[in-house]
Formats: C-alpha cells, sequence, structure tokens
C-alpha cells in the first residue's frame, strides 16, 4: 500500500531504529536524560531560544502554549483554517478557556490588514464587554493552505505588528523545517519572529515520536509546569529523543525530495481528466486535489483508490496527497496510474452530460430504456453498477450483500 495520507505515515529507518536502541537515557520527568538534554540544545540553538522542552506530540506543545501565554476568556487569534481551530478536537477552549478569533486569508498566509480587521471585530463592543486578545498564533508551513510558506518578510510584518497591539506570537511549526529547506531561511529566522515555537519530528523527519517547543526560559519553566498538569512528563524518553537527533543530522535536508515529489505529482495529476489540482506548483509536500468531476464524492474516490493500492485522505471536499521520505517517485508513478484507472473507469464530467435523471411523470418516463443499478444494503443509495463501493455512505457493493435492480425510465 502507496500512503500518500500524511507525512505522519512515515516510520523509522533502520539507522534511527539502531540509534533508538543505543540511547543513553535517564528520568526526563526530573532533567535528567542525557539524550532527551541533547535534543533540547540542539533545537534551542537551531531556533535562536534561550530554553526548550520535550513533548510526545504537537499538539500538546499547542495547547501548553497556549495555556502558558493566555488567561481565560482571552482571545487567540489565528488563521482561519490553523490546525489550532480545525484540526485539535477543541482541545484549547477546553484547556485554556480561550475563545478563538478565526483570520481570514489565501492559502493560510494572512497580512497585517487582514489581523486588523479581525483585532477590530474582536473590539466590536466597549471595554467591559469585549474579550481580551492576548496572543496570535502563526503556522508555519500552513497545513490546510497546502502546505504554504511565510516569506519571511511578511512574517516579520505581521508579527511586528501584532507585538505592537500587545499581543504575544506563538508559532505552529510543525513543519517549520519544510519551509526552511523550501524557502531556504533559517530555522532561527523564522522562529526570531515568534514567542515560542515548537518542530515536530514525526512528520517529514521521520521519528516515531516527539516535538520540542522552544522560547524564553521564564516561559519554558512556566510551561514545564503545565507539561505536568496534562500528564505530558516522561521517563527514559531519551529512547524516543534519539530518533528526532537523528532526523535532525539525517533527514533535513533530504525533504527537498519530498518536495520535489509533491511536484511531479502535481503536474501528473493535472493531466488526469476530471481530476483539478488546486496548487499545481506546491512550496512544499502537501498537495490538494478535486475528484467531483468524476462523478464521484470523496469517500467513494478513496474507497476505490485504496482498492488499487494507495491511500490518501479527504480534508473538507478535497483529496490531500503529501509526499514523505517513505515515498519514492517509483510510488508517486504507482499512485498517479492508480488515480488514472479510478479516473477512466467512473463517470466522468462528459459521461454525466449525458446522463438523464429519473423523473416520474415526465415525459422521457415512457420510454423503455432499461438502466441496472447497485443498491446499497446499508443505507438503500442507488449507485451505478460499475460501482464497487456505495457512493454515498463507503459501503462495499458485492453480489453476495446486494442485488441489481433495474428502473425503467
Amino acid at each position: 500500500m502507496i500512503l500518500l495520507t500524511s507525512d505522519t505515515e512515515t516510520k523509522p529507518t533502520h539507522a534511527m531504529r539502531q540509534a533508538i536502541a543505543s540511547a543513553e537515557v535517564g528520568d526526563e520527568q526530573k532533567g535528567e536524560d542525557p539524550t532527551v538534554n541533547q535534543l533540547l540544545e540542539r533545537v534551542a540553538d537551531l531556533l535562536g531560544k534561550e530554553d526548550a522542552i520535550f513533548f510526545a506530540c504537537g499538539t500538546i506543545c499547542n495547547f501548553v502554549s497556549i495555556k502558558t501565554h493566555t488567561r481565560p476568556a482571552d482571545v487567540v487569534l489565528a488563521e482561519e483554517m490553523a490546525h489550532i481551530i480545525r484540526a485539535e478536537s477543541g482541545g484549547a477552549a477546553m484547556t485554556s478557556g480561550v475563545l478563538m478569533e478565526p483570520i481570514s486569508s489565501e492559502r493560510g498566509i494572512f497580512t497585517v490588514n487582514d489581523l486588523e480587521r479581525s483585532l477590530e471585530r474582536v473590539a466590536t463592543a466597549p471595554y467591559l464587554y469585549s474579550a481580551t486578545p492576548r496572543l496570535l498564533c502563526v503556522e508555519q508551513t500552513h497545513n490546510f493552505g497546502g502546505g504554504s510558506v511565510w516569506r519571511l518578510d511578511e512574517l516579520r510584518e505581521v508579527c511586528e505588528f501584532s507585538r505592537q497591539q500587545g499581543l504575544v506570537t506563538h508559532m505552529d511549526g510543525a513543519r517549520l523545517l519544510n519551509a526552511v529547506v523550501a524557502s531556504q531561511t533559517t530555522a532561527k529566522d523564522f522562529a526570531a519572529c515568534a514567542d515560542s515555537v515548537w518542530i515536530d519530528f514525526t512528520k517529514g523527519l521521520g521519528a516515531p515520536i516527539g516535538a520540542v517547543l522552544a522560547g524564553t526560559k521564564e516561559f519554558i519553566s512556566e510551561a514545564r509546569r503545565y507539561k505536568h498538569i496534562f500528564g505530558g512528563a516522561m521517563r527514559q524518553a531519551g529512547i524516543v529523543a534519539a530518533g528526532c537527533l537523528y532526523a535532525l543530522d539525517h533527514h533535513v535536508e533530504r525533504l527537498q525530495e519530498d518536495h520535489d515529489n509533491a511536484t511531479y505529482l502535481a503536474r501528473r495529476l493535472s493531466e488526469i481528466e476530471g481530476i483539478t489540482v488546486k496548487d499545481t506548483k506546491p512550496e512544499t509536500n502537501i498537495i490538494f486535489f478535486d475528484v467531483s468531476r468524476l462523478g464521484l464524492d470523496k469517500v467513494m474516490f478513496l474507497n476505490l483508490l485504496q482498492e488499487h493500492g494507495v491511500k490518501m485522505g479527504a480534508v473538507g471536499n478535497s483529496i490531500r496527497a503529501v509526499t514523505h521520505l517513505d515515498v519514492s517517485r517509483t510510488d508517486i508513478d504507482f499512485a498517479v496510474d492508480a488515480i488514472a484507472k479510478v479516473a477512466k473507469s467512473s463517470v466522468g464530467s462528459k459521461d454525466l452530460e449525458n446522463v438523464v435523471p429519473f423523473k416520474e411523470n415526465s415525459a422521457i418516463a415512457s420510454t423503455n430504456t432499461v438502466r441496472n443499478y447497485h443498491f446499497c444494503p446499508n443505507c438503500g443509495h442507488k449507485n451505478l453498477p460499475n460501482h464497487n463501493f456505495c457512493i454515498k455512505c463507503g459501503t462495499q457493493l458485492n453480489e453476495l450483500t446486494n442485488t441489481k435492480q433495474t428502473d425503467k425510465y
């Protein structure tokens, strides 16, 4: 199976597993794990921050950062499709009691004017009636923006304006190193724009566990307290920190290969009739495309694609494909061929133009044309005979669970 659902699908390489197996360990909770401490020093230096703290995953980095920077009833501003708003189960509301104010933008990269309009909405009511804006969150790269990259000048301008408004800035840097490789800008320069920033090791960098949050010593000291409160403290965590260290040494520069594969995939997909690629020149490793012109919904498409040995994911009304170190150029070619087969076997846009919907009492109802259908045993939806899965609910259709019926129109 070719796994293009996410770069979190990466598995540790043999060499990384050896580094993990031979890691020197201690008690992370007490600050006594030498491998974790080495990782924290490396990341703090990489990002130009005073101190850093180790977490199992990036979502808790965001939760702890928001908790440390804010008080209950404060406002956190973030791009409208930011991960902290759309993909973290509303956790910031539960753990910090904050309000989220979305910022409209193109592909996740907003301007000073966009931020200013959001701040004006927050201040619609007089002081005693409105919530206090406290924190701005930026995402580098922007996941749902298609792996879009903040240019350094754009980021500096927005973060400087944010500080002038009395806000603290936090960077969700899950794929920050993808931005570093794509833009040839240092991680330290990007991180200098934010008061706190973290990087994830379980995505393109290929480690099984791990994220590191960095900031001032005062910030990290308070964050450590919340790490304990949230149940994030660990013991012999050096076994996973070793994988992160290996990734820093061996898997950063190779991210360019993932970006090149994403560009190649986007171009090949754009050549398939019925496929609409949102950005044929992705900046990093994330691609979104639409399949509605095939006459398939996203669930049906993904099920059919998986039958051909390729797995992708759905985000909103789009299909998302993410390249990573476990996907080669040969794998990309295989995936494109699989998508082409699904597209060719589906009801394409030209076919849809010739399909006359059944209308009882219509003039055409008197004709004797017969069409066979698969009726889904789960939801009863009427599917075309070439469908192996229900287009509405995704249930597999076969002769054992379903019988063909006919309509006359």
